[in-house]
């Protein structure tokens, strides 16, 4: 077997890479998933159009949490404060915030039986999202150990070994994004 022309620890790496995106991309999508609670998370991928540009709210003002039901963004440019207000009411999250000086108040609403229905949803898309995005990462390496065996770089039983060492890693990672959604959707339905 020549096993220089095929790296099997390199491939390792990089699908186990990918699928530690995917897991990553799932927990700021979550952060993002209003719950109840004021989280910094949920303001954090708004934009604000300041000075004609899209900016994210973090880089407009600091957003902190003075109370458990309420987020503040401190802004530091007094002209851009009408901006980030408009920003977080048109964000399609149901906030309505106040302007207190150069300070945006953010109270956060106690969420509905229909709403926290609604998000259980929209994160079990999130989800599944995830999933496949594992699954594909998944695919890819199983295709190129498929390709290095017909090629002759790897050996049948090699090829057996490493497609169980790649099932593994993705039964792992999708046990982990079914663990945090499972804890999102706890949280979300939490009354």
């Amino acid at each position: 077997m020549s096993a220089d022309a095929f790296d099997f620890d390199e491939l390792m790496l990089d699908i186990e890479s990918r699928m530690e995106m995917a897991v990553d991309a799932l927990k700021k999508e979550f952060a993002g998933l209003r719950t109840g609670r004021a989280s910094v998370g949920l303001l954090e991928p708004i934009q604000a159009e300041v000075y004609g540009a899209l900016t994210p709210l973090k880089q407009v003002g600091s957003i902190g949490v003075p109370e458990p039901r309420m987020l503040s963004v401190q802004v530091w440019d007094k002209g851009a404060v009408k901006a980030v207000e408009k920003a977080i009411r048109d964000s399609g999250l149901g906030l309505n915030p106040v302007v207190d000086g150069q300070t945006v108040r953010v109270p956060i609403p106690p969420l509905t039986e229909e709403r926290r229905r609604e998000l259980s949803k929209i994160a079990g898309k999130y989800a599944e999202q995830s999933r496949v995005s594992v699954r594909n990462a998944r695919r890819d390496g199983m295709e190129a150990l498929k390709k290095a065996e017909k090629d002759g770089a790897v050996s049948k039983d090699d090829h057996h070994q490493f497609s169980e060492d790649i099932q593994k890693m993705t039964d792992k990672t999708i046990k982990q994004v079914d663990d945090i959604f499972t804890a999102k959707e706890q949280e979300i339905m939490q009354v």
